[in-house]
């Protein structure tokens, strides 16, 4: 029941409906309908191989199948650990059929990042890429899993791309070690899908059913596993078809240029693209080369990506002499899109790019511009239908902002997690409690504007996250990470403007008496032990961090002093 005003309706576009029908079913049931519509249809491709709706339902059904005899249960945890690939894909429905909850995480994470995660979720069945296999097979005795079920991705390549991969030759060389390593001691996916397809009659999810966990940096170091349900995601994806109201159901492109394994990639390609039987073709990394060359033959209805990635693809295509018209609508979320990004791509495609926002713990879609005349550069747009806003007071969300005024965005709909999953105090710290009959509201963290149309402008983050390259780095986990590195006894780590990511990662560190800078070491030492987008890009040395009275670092200040000097 939505009981709060909701002035942005006037500004949806053309189609877009107040308000959706709630689906009732779950995200097994969203691909089966596709399958059963579109058997034909191309469902997915990779590097020019193709499935079909009717092939990706049976590889489901296979290694729901396998799974179950491995003793999968509902309620399960299975940690899946892959690149995009149709592996993926399978593995992700192949999952929810049995009611088991899937665990995304990302297979370039080091050891110390997976094995938090492991140790939170405690799923003991695991379908990783075999890049990523030795990693969790060097688990400690406290966190190994019983089950790893092992994905070659060049498997779903056609065989002449293979075969050119096993070239003895060295760009042929680099390009399979980049996607291929030998494993042992685990159960092929070859293997898995051996088994008879799944019964009919064995029990499927409920829409209240918890799906996934989504892990998510908070305002502390540690990532939290976002608890999301089959409805929470199916909301999602059903909110962002109404969105979209042209895109066409069973014809539409989608490109998979952003990973799955992530909240924005997920809900926008994995169950978007798959509601509306689309063709959604999958890439294990942005590459521009390799997105060209799938434009020339089916460019894309519908792309999600962040600003970097439309940048780049409009300068190689500029580069190759390559057409970029055709592509129809793009979403940029994850970071700011300036005009910069904006002109020169929608004058190269002759499509629409628009700015959204969400957050994991949303499934993640909360808002975006509207695909139409009534867009607002510099905001985030409006809400999408079932969703509701308030601006309120930081220190006290119970009390509400005039229009206009700055304050925190707190918000409720259909697509709001329902907690994070084994933290019941963390929990209880984002969420308010309605005064209504309504559901509580989710404390984003976000400082905002909100116009009288509805339009909301971010102002800020209250969390401190650093957002680069559309990926969420939290400050206080590079910072322990330096700490632990013998020339530094302290650090702070906060996010500067880039051109090209939206911030880069900058640490002030203190040096142990006698120690000199070493900014390439230090740096080396980060890659070790944190993934490459987390390593600070650049690391200044200070006599001292300005901190409160109780002495936690203050790094909005450290942040002011790095502007002044970069």
């Amino acid at each position: 029941m939505i009981t709060t005003p909701r002035p942005w309706l006037a500004s949806y576009a053309e189609g877009v409906p107040d308000e959706i029908e709630l689906p009732e079913g779950s995200l097994y049931d969203l691909v089966a309908a596709s399958v059963a519509t579109y058997p034909r249809g191309v469902a997915l491709e990779f590097f020019g191989s193709e499935t079909t709706y009717s092939e990706l339902g049976e590889q489901i059904d296979r290694a729901a199948e396998g799974l179950r005899l491995l003793g999968v249960q509902k309620g399960d945890r299975v940690a899946l650990v892959l690149p995009n690939c149709p592996q993926h894909i399978v593995a992700f429905y192949a999952v929810l059929r049995l009611g088991a909850i899937v665990v995304e995480h990302n297979p370039l994470y080091t050891p110390r990042e997976l094995r938090h995660q492991f140790e939170d979720h405690e799923a003991t069945v695991v379908i990783a890429w075999n890049k990523a296999v030795a990693t969790i097979q060097d688990f400690p005795v406290d966190v190994a899993v019983d089950t790893i079920i092992s994905i070659d991705v060049t498997r779903a390549m056609p065989f002449g791309t293979r075969a050119l991969l096993r070239l003895p030759i060295a760009k042929a060389r680099e390009s399979r070690e980049a996607l291929f390593a030998p494993v042992k001691g685990t159960i092929t996916w070859e293997n898995l899908l051996k088994s008879a397809p799944i019964s009919e009659h064995i029990l499927r999810p409920e829409a209240s059913d918890v799906a996934l966990i989504q892990y998510t940096s908070g305002t502390t170091g540690q990532p939290k596993g976002a608890t999301l349900t089959h409805q929470n995601l199916t909301t999602n994806a059903a909110q962002s078809r109404a969105w979209v109201p042209t895109v066409p159901l069973g014809t539409a492109v989608v490109y998979a240029v952003l990973p799955m394994f992530h909240a924005y990639g997920l809900t926008l390609c994995l169950t978007f693209a798959m509601s509306m039987g689309s063709r959604l073709v999958l890439f294990p990394k942005f590459d521009p080369d390799l997105v060209l060359k799938v434009i020339k033959k089916h460019p894309a209805t519908f792309l999600p990506a962040v600003p970097p990635i439309y940048e780049r693809l409009t300068a190689a295509a500029d580069a190759a002499g390559v057409s970029l018209k055709g592509i129809e609508i793009a979403i940029s979320g994850a970071m700011p899109l300036s005009a910069a990004v904006v002109e020169p791509w929608e004058e190269r495609t002759g499509g629409t790019l628009v700015e959204g926002y969400g957050l994991s713990e949303t499934s993640p879609v909360l808002m975006a511009n509207p695909v139409g005349p009534t867009r607002r550069a510099g905001t985030v747009g409006l809400p999408l239908p079932n969703t509701e806003i308030r601006v309120v007071d930081p220190e006290n969300p119970t009390i509400d902002r005039e229009p206009g005024e700055e304050g925190e965005l707190i918000v409720r709909g259909p697509q709001v997690f329902s907690g994070y999953w084994g933290k019941p105090d963390e929990t209880a710290a984002v969420f308010v409690e309605s005064s209504d009959e309504g559901a509580a509201w989710f404390r984003t963290g976000d400082i905002v504007t909100v116009d009288s149309e509805g339009f909301v402008r971010i102002v800020d983050r209250i969390k401190e996250l650093i957002i680069t390259g559309g990926f969420n780095v939290a400050p206080s986990e590079v910072e322990e990470t330096l700490r632990t590195h013998p020339s530094i006894v302290d650090a702070a780590v906060v996010g500067l403007p880039s051109e090209h990511s939206g911030e880069d990662v900058y640490a002030a560190v203190v040096l142990a008496e006698g120690a000199t800078l070493d900014e390439a070491a230090i740096r080396a030492f980060a890659r070790d032990n944190l993934t490459a987008y987390k390593v600070p890009k650049h690391v200044v040395a200070v006599d001292e961090l300005p901190k409160s009275l109780i002495g936690k670092v203050l790094r909005r200040q450290v942040r002011e002093q790095l502007l002044k000097t970069d």
